[in-house]
């Protein structure tokens, strides 16, 4: 019988990849037996922008070099200096991934930067952000394809019992879709992308990152329902949002695409806590379960659902981290419980 699980999205404190590694995958291998804990490649971005999930994703990519410039990362005429730290750390993080989760064999989540986010986050070598041509776009999403199914075969050597979900990260989802990005200049926004078209860029990754050994491929649309659309049409396994940005309405069409077929991963925010009462474990597990019931979606179903730290576990000390993970787990078990009522 399937378990509510919980995971992270990947941002952890700190420069340490092995004890960031050892302590995310220790703590989510320990967890009650009617929660399941799902350990996650971590990233760690206090090692400056070669370790951010722009600089991550752009690492992965292949045979398309980048190049830090003045705003960021770029596409490069040839690989560089700063191409080859960004790579050497992710090298690092799959050599601590590799000690840390010994012997295991189990789910894994691999995040990484979709398509889109990253056309809206790169530069071209001489000119506006990436998703400002169409032709360039469709290469970097080829690109990003081949380069985590590369990844994830150096990630079944390094781990060969791992069973690997990707996090595709796409924040900016809505936005790219509904053209408000601003232009390099900023005195204007690039041209919107239409939805089959973001979908198909989608679709094509998921589809590589299958091929390549991937179990599931989930979306991360941010915090903007108005994503799920082009995520359901890109035939994704599943969608995670963060809860706190959904109201009625958009709960609705969650509804739809639980019913649907894909897994769930709400992101919920870490626990309000007081000097008298402590941690509001109730609360936070009821940003998910309120709705849930007002939307008419079966209790048995939140068996299916992967609750999600988001960006709290990359803030703060490493104990900060790893009390957001634990009190997932204790709001993990009270939706266990909702599940059997």
């Amino acid at each position: 019988m399937s378990r509510p699980s919980v995971t992270g999205s990947g941002p952890w404190p700190g420069s340490d990849a092995l004890e960031a590694q050892s302590v995310v995958v220790g703590d989510l291998l320990d967890t009650p037996s009617e929660v399941l804990g799902i350990p996650f490649a971590v990233s760690l971005a206090a090692r400056g922008p070669w370790s951010d999930l722009v600089g991550r994703a752009s690492a992965l990519l292949a045979d398309l070099p980048t190049e830090l410039g003045p705003h960021g990362w770029k596409l490069a005429d040839r690989p560089g200096r700063d191409l080859a730290r960004a790579q050497a750390f992710g090298r690092e993080d799959l050599d601590a991934l590799a000690v840390a989760a010994h012997g295991y064999a189990g789910p894994l989540v691999v995040p990484v930067l979709g398509p889109l986010t990253l056309a809206a986050s790169l530069y071209l070598s001489r000119g506006d952000r990436v998703l400002s041509d169409s032709g360039a776009v469709r290469e970097l999403a080829a690109s990003l394809s081949d380069g985590i199914g590369a990844h994830l075969a150096s990630l079944a050597r390094a781990v060969p019992g791992a069973v690997p979900t990707v996090l595709l990260h796409e924040p900016l989802l809505a936005q790219v879709m509904a053209g408000v990005l601003p232009s390099f200049s900023g005195y204007s926004a690039l041209r919107s992308v239409p939805g089959p078209v973001a979908a198909g860029h989608l679709s094509a990754v998921a589809t590589g990152l299958r091929a390549s050994g991937a179990e599931s491929v989930i979306v991360h649309g941010g915090s903007a329902w108005s994503s799920l659309g082009a995520i359901r049409a890109a035939g994704a396994d599943g969608f995670a949002l963060a809860v706190t940005a959904l109201d009625e309405r958009s709960w609705e069409r969650v509804a739809e695409v639980v019913e649907g077929g894909l897994a769930f991963w709400p992101e919920l925010p870490p626990q309000a806590s007081s000097q008298c009462a402590g941690p509001d474990v109730a609360g936070q597990a009821d940003l998910l379960l309120r709705p849930w019931r007002s939307v008419g979606l079966p209790s048995s179903r939140l068996r299916d659902v992967v609750l999600l730290a988001g960006d709290a576990t990359g803030v703060g000390s490493p104990d900060d981290a790893r009390a957001v993970l634990a009190g997932l787990v204790r709001a993990a078990r009270l939706v266990a419980e909702r599940a059997e009522s």
